[in-house]
């Protein structure tokens, strides 16, 4: 792999229309989940699991269950914004290779977690420090990612048999790709734009100098 760090971070992309279908090698797969695996966590606690789904069943619940949210949210804009979600595809859990899904036990390392004792979230974050690895080396294999939010933790829960007390934090669809779109998808239909650097750099406080 011979992809510069920079050109990995700027050309990562959530991918969801692109996805061929194409296998994922189990020596590349073993590559990112280690990557993923290899994750710095609030005290050492590596709160993190990995569940691979490849049963086309399971997925195909899920996406009924992605479909299902979606009009729930859809139905909560005003109608412009509704035009312009409308064009967004919000996921490729069928189009993609396969399907993982992180989650977060916020009982691992405890009863006393080193540096969680003040901020609760340390071991959430910890999670998607792991997310970051995984879809940087899955970017640096060539391969598309795509985090899909629409679903409930309890729906995920039942579906994958994910134990009380465990959190489903992302549903990350995997695989080869047509091409890496180069805008992301919801700066292309308009949704949002990219946040200037400028807008969100501050120096010493809140609004200190050096913002243009």
């Amino acid at each position: 792999m011979t992809h510069d760090l920079y050109e990995i971070v700027h050309r990562r992309r959530d991918v969801r229309g692109e996805f061929t279908g194409g296998p994922v090698p189990a020596a590349v797969l073993d590559r990112i989940l280690t990557a993923a695996h290899a994750a710095p966590s609030v005290g050492m606690s590596q709160p993190w699991d990995f569940v691979v789904v490849r049963d086309r069943g399971l997925r195909e619940a899920f996406h009924q269950h992605v479909r299902s949210e979606r009009d729930v949210f859809a139905a909560s804009l005003e109608p412009e914004a509704a035009a312009r979600f409308a064009r967004i595809k919000i996921d490729g859990v069928l189009e993609s290779t396969l399907s993982i899904v992180v989650t977060y036990d916020p009982e691992r390392g405890g009863p006393a977690v080193l540096g969680r004792h003040a901020i609760a979230d340390a071991g959430l974050y910890s999670v998607c420090l792991a997310i970051q690895n995984l879809w940087l080396a899955a970017t640096a294999e060539d391969l598309g990612v795509g985090w899909v939010s629409f679903y409930r933790e309890e729906f995920l829960r039942g579906l994958l048999g994910i134990p009380d007390g465990i959190r489903p934090v992302a549903w990350l669809c995997l695989g080869p790709v047509s091409r890496v779109p180069e805008v992301p998808d919801l700066e292309r239909h308009g949704w949002r734009s990219r946040r200037p650097l400028r807008l969100a750099r501050h120096e010493d406080r809140w609004g200190g100098p050096g913002r243009d």
